[in-house]
């Protein structure tokens, strides 16, 4: 690069950062939200750009970025000119809209998109509509796996669009997390994720249809045909009446061939009130008590697929009111929350977990959730935003809720800045819950009754005798209202560490995980495995699937 290049270059930068401050301070001043459409990937749907023509767009300086069912994103260079306030005005009456304030810069990277909505890109453009009447007949025939089998293998002489949505419908009917599309030797193999377990439902796809079916899945999520050495990541979206579901696409190479999965996003899957996550009274009483607060640092802990995600957003729908600014960063965005701003990470632009959480302080929030915290600048950022007025929730990789406190001294936390900052840990992982059309009493012995009464009195006193006074302990069986699993639906087991003033005095001397566990215990602290025991006694789960999760629990192991 020439001298004249770099100098050229310096300026154009130099530019580039005047029109984006001066697009932020208009935003601020007209009280909008602004936005870098250059800077972090915003999600410019065609569908979203059919509704406002080119060239009417580039006359009003608006641009449609995303359509939620009937919430529409629209970025503007300034929506109180005459020519946007008539087009806004017009688009108020048919949708719900959320204006977002742009630089020039930033509508001509989004005008852009306009040349991918020509006849074929409309066909596939991120979304499939499955037609009500065929989704309701999937979801009529298939009621259990050897079902879904069945309609596979009846469509794997169609279309493949066809047999994309037999296994999208089937996924929906059966009410699966994960669809798994796995390359072998000789063929291909669909397996769905089930209550955190995997089945398979057909495993002899002819290779040549499972690659047709790899091929309609990566155009739908927009990821390149021509690579197949390198992992990609996409989504697209299922249209229904009622609501739309997304769909999470991950495909990487393997010996035989790319593997998919796709995790399926479906929002009435979603729980949304923490009551009916599982929380015994006097957890949520502490929980209650903590994101009432005005700051602090609050961690949810545990590994991917245990229920972190929808554990923070029914959070933050019990925190939100109109007056207070909710923001986040996720990666990626799993559920689309009304009345909170959700950002999303993107690498490729830089904007990842550390600098999207320092634009967002300058947004000025209240209260602010961080995807999760896996680097030293992330906790940091994290850890003073906590300490300068705001609620921070993130999550954080650690087998227990104890064990967050070493992961923060690996990441450089000082105890100094952590005692003060962290308020609470969750752990959580989900269990399966007993199908309650099937399940059996389990009758118990005297030694039985006696260590479980045992168990009982060795619990904090926080914790009630009173519903588990008179155990009522099932088995599994199986029957066609659960696949003959025995077991429907999961349900989550929790521990909470509260840091108070006798734990942030024990980080500062910098403890082991085993003192801090024992002044937790002190404190009243309640394992995961002890609440399982306690749904176990509820008549919700078994030991068998408390033990799954928790390892095996001491006072059921038989004495030689």
């Amino acid at each position: 690069m020439t001298k004249s290049d770099s100098l050229s270059e310096k300026v154009h930068s130099q530019k580039r950062k005047e029109e984006e401050k001066d697009a932020e301070r208009r935003a601020q001043k007209l009280g909008f939200l602004y936005l870098d459409l250059i800077s972090v990937k915003v999600p410019t749907e065609i569908k979203a750009l059919e509704i406002l023509p080119e060239e009417e767009s580039r006359k009003t300086l608006l641009c449609p970025l995303h359509l939620l069912r009937n919430k529409l994103i629209i970025a503007a260079f300034d929506p109180t000119s005459e020519n946007s306030k008539k087009t806004l005005k017009r688009l108020e009456e048919k949708y719900e809209l959320q204006i977002v304030v742009v630089s020039l810069s930033s509508l001509e990277n989004a005008w852009g998109y306009y040349k991918y909505t020509t006849d074929e890109t409309k066909e596939i453009s991120g979304r499939v509509e499955i037609n009500e009447e065929r989704l309701l007949s999937i979801r009529n025939e298939i009621k259990a796996m050897p079902e879904a089998k069945n309609a596979v293998e009846r469509a794997e002489a169609g279309h493949t669009s066809q047999l994309l949505e037999v296994v999208l419908g089937g996924a929906l009917a059966l009410s699966a997390s994960d669809i798994h599309l796995e390359a072998m030797a000789s063929s291909g193999i669909l397996r769905f994720r089930i209550d955190g377990l995997l089945h398979t439902v057909y495993d002899v796809l002819p290779l040549q249809i499972y690659r047709s079916l790899l091929t309609r899945i990566k155009l739908l999520s927009s990821l390149k045909l021509n690579i197949t050495s390198e992992a990609q990541d996409g989504r697209f979206t299922i249209d229904l009446k009622e609501q739309d579901i997304e769909i999470r696409t991950s495909v990487i190479p393997s010996e035989y061939g790319e593997t998919i999965v796709m995790r399926v996003l479906d929002p009435s899957s979603l729980k949304i009130d923490l009551e009916e996550l599982g929380w015994r009274e006097d957890d949520l009483k502490i929980l209650n008590e903590e994101i009432v607060k005005p700051n602090g640092l609050i961690l949810n802990t545990g590994p991917t697929g245990s229920g972190k995600t929808t554990t923070l957003y029914a959070i933050l729908r019990r925190v939100f009111r109109p007056e207070i600014k909710i923001i986040t960063i996720e990666d990626p965005i799993e559920y689309h929350l009304s009345g909170i701003s959700q950002t999303q990470v993107d690498t490729e632009a830089k904007y990842t977990f550390a600098s999207g959480l320092r634009s967002i302080l300058r947004q000025d929030p209240n209260i602010v959730l961080v995807g999760e915290i896996r680097d030293k600048e992330t906790a940091g950022i994290a850890i003073n935003a906590s300490l300068t007025g705001h609620l921070v929730f993130s999550t954080l990789h650690t087998n227990d809720a104890v064990g967050a406190i070493p992961r923060l001294f690996d990441l450089d936390v000082k105890p100094q800045v952590m005692g003060p900052a962290l308020t609470l840990v969750v752990a959580q992982r989900l269990v399966r819950t007993l199908c309650k059309a099937c399940k059996k009493p389990l009758p118990t012995d005297s030694e039985t009754q006696k260590k479980l009464s045992s168990f009982l009195q060795s619990l904090p006193a926080r914790v009630s005798r009173d519903p588990y006074s008179n155990p009522n302990l099932f088995e599994s069986v199986g029957c066609s209202a659960c696949n003959n699993f025995g077991y429907k639906g999961r349900i989550s087991i929790f521990e909470l560490f509260r840091v108070d003033e006798t734990i942030e005095n024990l980080i500062y001397q910098n403890p082991t995980e085993t003192q801090l566990r024992l002044a937790a215990k002190e404190k009243g602290f309640v394992t995961m495995q002890e609440d399982g025991i306690l749904k176990v006694l509820s008549g919700i789960t078994t030991f068998s699937e408390v033990e799954r999760l928790t390892g095996s629990i001491s006072f059921l192991q038989k004495t030689s």
